[in-house]
């Protein structure tokens, strides 16, 4: 069986999840909140903003992180809509992750999720539809032109396969201080091939041309 179709972090939330374990990329999703919302704010300056917005987050896995992200986004173009005096669009949020990811752990805070959206942003916020797409990022997953935001981060060192000429490797299984310079060039060669394909595949997925307002 295909590693794609079987790879996932420990689901649920109990103490070996990876719901409890993944304060480094809580952080890392943190500081990069300043990169969003100035990406966020390009992108309203061609007045995507409009009836609805679609953003993809790739390499979503389950628990709060996952969320988390959605919310950032959702406060980030909501502040974006004020300061231009504009009306907050709809929102199609699309988590991606591996087959096996576990997906029914976020649906089941939804319910909780659209509530604090109601409370914290009104009534007539919205509305905020979440939905599930499976598969891996290294091949298509939207349709043409229908992103207008792509969100991933902690997920993009995650390589297709297993790097071909590493028999000389010794006993590690990952690129180590002992590794001799072919092991190197070898995971460089493999992530250049992955992060291209990841480039062309979304190319075609994002909406181009976006129109001044």
């Amino acid at each position: 069986m295909a590693l794609v179709n079987i790879l996932h972090m420990n689901p649920g939330d109990g103490e070996l999840s990876y719901s409890k374990n993944s304060l480094l990329q809580e952080t890392a999703i943190r500081n990069a909140i300043p990169i969003l919302k100035n990406s966020m704010k390009g992108i309203a300056n061609y007045g995507v903003f409009k009836d609805y917005i679609t953003v993809a987050d790739l390499g979503c896995s389950s628990g709060t992180n996952t969320l988390l992200v959605v919310s950032n986004i959702i406060d980030i173009v909501h502040e974006v809509c004020q300061e231009n005096n504009r009306e907050v669009p709809q929102f199609q949020v699309c988590l991606n992750d591996l087959f096996g990811n576990d997906f029914n752990t976020i649906f089941k805070s939804l319910p909780d999720f659209y509530a604090n959206l109601k409370k914290n942003k009104g009534e007539a916020f919205g509305p905020c539809f979440v939905s599930a797409v499976p598969g891996s990022f290294y091949d298509r997953l939207f349709p043409n032109k229908s992103l207008h935001l792509v969100h991933c981060t902690t997920s993009n060192q995650w390589l297709s396969q297993m790097p071909q000429g590493l028999e000389n490797n010794g006993s590690n299984i990952y690129v180590a201080k002992t590794s001799p310079p072919n092991v190197y060039q070898a995971y460089g060669k493999q992530f250049h091939t992955d992060f291209t394909k990841f480039l062309r595949m979304r190319s075609e997925e994002v909406v181009h041309g976006f129109n001044n307002p």
